[in-house]
């Protein structure tokens, strides 16, 4: 068993997961649950119902071995409370991973082996998802699924290889606590990297609102639920949080280009690798550099609309995986999604803008070249109305396309809920750990995400890539838009056995209900 548990106490009791499971309409056949009552313990602490592939079973094993392993990359993150200063006078309160915000980029080449202890000196139990890897499904961290949580004052070894290349990031899969200051960039170098740049700058986009005048990521999901998460049904939410702090929920913040409503939480900061934008974060290069960003949306609720003043970007990833070059004078990134884009730097100072979309409010970092005085934090740059690059708008790299091929297996799922019940899910069913979208190594699947509701989703999919609008013609990717009354399509190889989660990265709706599991039957 690679992973490697506390030194410090024992982990928490072991968590039944039951054998019953939610099913889905799939091309071709009859697909239904497995509702044994046999179950076998899997020594992550978890119970899989039987005729389905365990966490840390063989399958997931032999996976990890035709993948290999590479030289190992010892790290000791540990995640604690923090006082953090976000510029401009604002120090909070708060959690993150060695009290940095974000925390300190995790780099590796692609074939590495990571070993990363997680050492939580956190009040609560935690984990940690590496978000967009196709790793081994036992260190995926989604407590209740894959492993248990690292309880508090314990100690996780996260034990794997890391297969491909790319910007990724990693974050907590408990509760709300990505909200806080726990995420961090992962950027895993290619071995033959075909890009020429002179310089690279990691952008970490966010929405803040934890130790704002007694606010909180649980306050705020409290206000939003009425006080119910996803283990049962969500009702009308109060008009203020119980922790009597001001209320955060956003009304009447709507956004053409994301089809309706903007986002449900109003938050006092939008920052850009953890600085307000009176008080922003600098990057230095020098007039004519060829400078890779790597950008992350690590918000709650927030998608960002991107452009960095006087400059045309040329888009080279999405998700970590390459697409063929396309130039553009801005993005727009929904929450879990990473754009990498290559710039020649002007002569001067120029401002990268993150508008939060829809939010009437922006987050900025400045590119300094030359001298000249910073710009001011609402600045606007003419970029940001001009072309704009969507997913949809992408093509794969060759080298990454997925080869053409009939789907074997259709799963159908319908993007449910409201603001005002806050009962988001799918198909109506909040989550519960027993769910199972049953689908068999070697398939090719395509899923199909109808989204009736005023609202958009980001959906995310662990462990797996896909290719988005069903066929190999789309950008590979893990996390994309579905907007309102919309259909997205997107098939993907199912060749990473093991239990994965699939949920909407809008983090209070996933919370109240918007997850679910695919699971790999034997």
């Amino acid at each position: 068993m690679p992973a490697q548990h506390t030194r410090r106490a024992v982990l928490g009791a072991s968590i039944a997961l039951a054998g019953t499971g939610v099913l889905t309409a799939c091309a071709g056949r009859d697909v239904t649950a497995d509702h044994s009552a046999m179950n076998h313990p899997a020594p992550s602490g978890t119970t899989v119902p039987e005729g389905y592939v365990s966490p840390d079973g063989p399958e997931v094993a032999a996976a990890e071995q035709r993948r290999g392993a590479g030289p190992e990359r010892e790290v000791t993150l540990t995640a604690t409370p923090s006082r953090l200063d976000l510029g401009g006078g604002h120090t909070v309160s708060s959690w993150a991973y060695g009290d940095r915000l974000p925390g300190k980029e995790i780099r590796v080449t692609a074939g590495d082996t990571l070993a990363l202890t997680l050492a939580n000196h956190l009040p609560q139990p935690t984990s940690m998802h590496w978000h967009g890897l196709a790793l081994r499904n036992d260190m995926d961290g989604v407590p209740g699924l894959t492993q248990r949580a690292v309880e508090a004052g314990a100690d996780f070894t996260y034990r794997f290889t890391v297969p491909d290349p790319g910007t990724y990031w990693f974050h907590p899969h408990s509760g709300v606590q990505l909200d806080r200051g726990l995420y961090a960039p992962l950027i895993v170098d290619d071995p033959k990297e075909p890009l020429g740049y002179d310089k690279e700058w990691i952008v970490v986009l966010d929405d803040w609102v934890d130790g704002v005048d007694g606010s909180t990521p649980d306050a705020v999901l409290q206000e939003l639920t009425g006080g119910n998460g996803h283990s049962g049904h969500a009702m009308q939410s109060t008009a203020s949080p119980a922790s009597g702090g001001p209320s955060r929920m956003l009304t009447g913040a709507t956004s053409e280009l994301l089809g309706g409503d903007a986002g449900d939480v109003a938050y006092p900061y939008y920052l850009v690798n953890g600085r307000v934008p009176e008080d922003p974060s600098a990057f230095t290069a020098r007039p004519g550099d060829r400078i890779r960003l790597r950008i992350i949306n690590a918000g709650g609720d927030t998608a960002f609309r991107v452009a960095l003043g006087g400059h045309r970007m040329t888009v080279t990833h999405t998700d970590g995986f390459p697409v063929r070059h396309t130039t553009t004078d801005a993005l727009l990134i929904g929450m879990g999604e990473r754009y990498d884009v290559l710039v020649t730097a002007g002569d001067g100072v120029f401002p990268l803008t993150a508008l939060a979309e829809g939010k009437k409010a922006s987050a900025m970092a400045v590119l300094r070249t030359g001298s000249g005085a910073a710009p001011g934090a609402s600045v606007r740059p003419k970029e940001l109305d001009g072309e704009l690059v969507t997913a949809d708008r992408l093509s794969p790299d060759a080298s990454v396309a997925l080869a053409a091929r009939e789907p074997d297996r259709t799963v159908r799922m319908r993007l449910t809920g409201s603001m005002e019940a806050y009962d988001w899910a799918f198909d109506r069913k909040p989550y519960t750990a027993d769910q199972r979208h049953p689908v068999k190594a070697g398939e090719r699947v395509r899923m199909e995400f109808h989204n009736p509701t005023a609202m958009w989703h980001p959906i995310h999919l662990h462990g797996h890539t896909f290719a988005l609008s069903g066929g190999a013609a789309g950008a590979r990717k893990d996390t994309a838009i579905v907007l309102p009354r919309q259909t997205l399509t997107v098939d993907f190889d199912a060749d990473n056995p093991g239990l994965w989660m699939l949920h909407c990265h809008n983090l209070y709706h996933a919370e109240a209900g918007m997850m679910t599991v695919l699971g790999y039957r034997l």
